[in-house]
């Protein structure tokens, strides 16, 4: 047993022994993601933000033409976005990396109509979706199962939200000049 002195109490009664890197039970480094994936995950909680950022522009644009049940929709849809973002950085903390914030780019700001906006949404949706794809043929690649797990959950949630962007769009097509239509679609959006 320990002399008292190198133990730490702490108020629960845990009490823990420091261990010396040369004993650790967990190796530093297999804690720690590499830094191909750290960096990749980076990359992608700059893009999840700024698709965040790109549907708050998109929402602006459907308050300033009244689609307001459009603009809950994407409002919904940023904070989404924002969460996707935090969950991969609650990640990397977690897997004891760093997280470096780049700068987010200026999304698009003007559209022509709701429709230009939903196929926004999709191609954006989708290059998020390949980001995200890419990211897990590296974890593959490195046998890292953590990184595959959470990876394994976004690409099920992106699965859904293509399709749901897709399924808005073709509506949208489908009532091409029917303002009625795209306004109802808009009621329909805003009770999601």
């Amino acid at each position: 047993m320990l002399p008292e002195k190198t133990k730490f109490r702490i108020e629960m009664g845990i009490t823990l022994w420091p261990i010396s890197k040369q004993t650790s039970l967990l190796r530093e480094d297999q804690n720690m993601l590499s830094q191909t994936i750290c960096e990749a995950i980076n990359r992608q909680i700059n893009m999840e933000i700024h698709s965040a950022y790109a549907y708050f522009a998109m929402a602006s644009y459907c308050k300033s033409v009244e689609l307001c049940g459009s603009a809950s929709w994407l409002e919904k849809q940023a904070q989404e976005e924002l969460g996707h973002a935090k969950k991969f950085m609650d990640y990397l903390l977690d897997r004891q990396s760093k997280i470096s914030l780049g700068a987010i780019a200026k999304p698009q700001t003007e559209f022509s109509c709701l429709s230009q906006v939903f196929e926004l949404a999709l191609k954006q949706e989708r290059s998020v979706t390949a980001s995200i794809c890419e990211i897990m043929g590296q974890a593959i690649a490195e046998k890292d199962y953590a990184t595959q797990g959470l990876l394994q959950w976004f690409i099920n949630e992106q699965t859904e939200e293509e399709a749901t962007a897709d399924s808005i769009l073709n509506k949208l097509k489908a009532l091409e000049g029917n303002a009625a239509g795209i306004f109802f679609l808009d009621k329909m959006l805003g009770e999601r």
